[in-house]
């Protein structure tokens, strides 16, 4: 066994706790505080970096804790400007971030994973083929979004303006790490960035979207929908003959009703399947319990999967019919497409 794995992991300490820990070691409890900061405003990944404590400190630092950040893998540049991450672990296992950039808008977003691998199969989804191995600690996720930040200045001189949990995993599957570092991420000590720019993506399990509303979640929160009913629903996505349309509807009422957070419905168009004026009719029955904002996200094909992206033309049939019904709706255009980067191909491909 290696020493390191001997070793506590000094990000899985709150700050009190680091506190604590520095009196214990016969220092004042303001070293915990510096340290604290080191570790998440300035983004240290080694004790020697943290230059304002003397080197007695940092040497019993070393020999009592650790620091385990993630390590860019592989990174991969789309002709529209969209970079995919890859990065490994410290137990080896590899995942994959993606910055996605609309500079025109003035908008960058970091696509961050939660889990190595998910557990949920959903039929159309790269992720959803490999099995779940583990959710990622609080600070791996964290980690994920400074390093599209940092790709992100250097790329397009400017900070990341958006987060969204839709990489790789279930978020609401990984709850701990997840909101654990969503803290972290829009704690002044952190990145101070605000809750209101993060969304966390969830293919749909309701006890856990009424956990988010009693915890007080401050986020916007996306529902991976792709199909407005049950049928074809269970066909796509086998979560749903657990938590079935009727549920995830009142646990969604439930939580505009307590947050008053933003909700959005993400709805894949496939050709023939979801993508007609009469799916458009039932979509709009999903509509009526409180604001929802519809995005229609273009098929990214994955291979082996039955699915065929539906054509433009029905998009934007689908799109128009639910405009003028009053929907506020987005078309998403695929982008990182060429490097497998598109919602849905996310797999650690070569």
């Amino acid at each position: 066994m290696s020493a390191t794995l001997t070793k506590t992991d000094i990000r899985r300490l709150s700050r009190s706790e680091l506190e604590q820990a520095l009196i214990v070691l016969g220092e004042p409890a303001f070293r915990g505080r510096q340290i604290y900061e080191w570790l998440w405003r300035k983004g240290a990944t080694a004790f020697s970096e943290m230059t304002n404590l003397s080197k007695a400190l940092r040497q019993v630092l070393e020999e009592q804790f650790c620091i385990q950040p993630i390590v860019l893998d592989k990174a991969q540049y789309s002709l529209d400007g969209t970079i995919k991450s890859r990065f490994r672990l410290h137990d080896g296992h590899l995942i994959e971030s993606v910055l996605i950039p609309v500079p025109e808008e003035e908008r960058f977003t970091a696509c961050v994973s939660c889990q190595v691998g998910c557990s949920l199969t959903c039929a159309f989804c790269a992720t959803g083929r490999m099995k779940r191995v583990r959710n990622l600690e609080a600070a791996e996720i964290y980690d994920q979004v400074a390093w599209v930040n940092r790709q992100s200045l250097e790329h397009f001189g400017k900070p990341l303006t958006n987060v969204v949990y839709m990489g790789m995993g279930e978020p609401l599957l990984a709850y701990r790490p997840v909101m654990e570092s969503i803290a972290l991420l829009t704690s002044p000590e952190g990145m101070g960035m605000s809750p209101k720019r993060i969304t966390v993506s969830t293919a749909g399990i309701a006890k856990m979207i009424q956990k988010l509303a009693d915890d007080g979640a401050k986020i916007n929160l996306a529902l991976s929908l792709h199909a407005a009913d049950d049928a074809k629903r269970n066909e796509i996505m086998p979560i749903n003959e657990q938590n079935n349309l009727a549920a995830l509807m009142e646990a969604l009422a439930y939580f505009y009703r307590l947050t008053q957070n933003r909700i959005s419905y993400e709805y894949i168009a496939f050709q023939n399947f979801n993508d007609s004026i009469e799916d458009a009719a039932k979509l709009l029955k999903l509509c009526k319990r409180f604001p929802v904002r519809i995005n229609i996200i273009e098929y990214n094909p994955i291979d082996g999967a039955p699915f065929v992206k539906s054509a433009a033309h029905r998009i934007d049939d689908f799109a128009r019919h639910l405009r003028e019904h009053g929907m506020m709706v987005t078309v998403r255009r695929s982008r990182g497409r060429d490097i497998d980067a598109a919602c849905g191909q996310l797999a650690n491909k070569e």
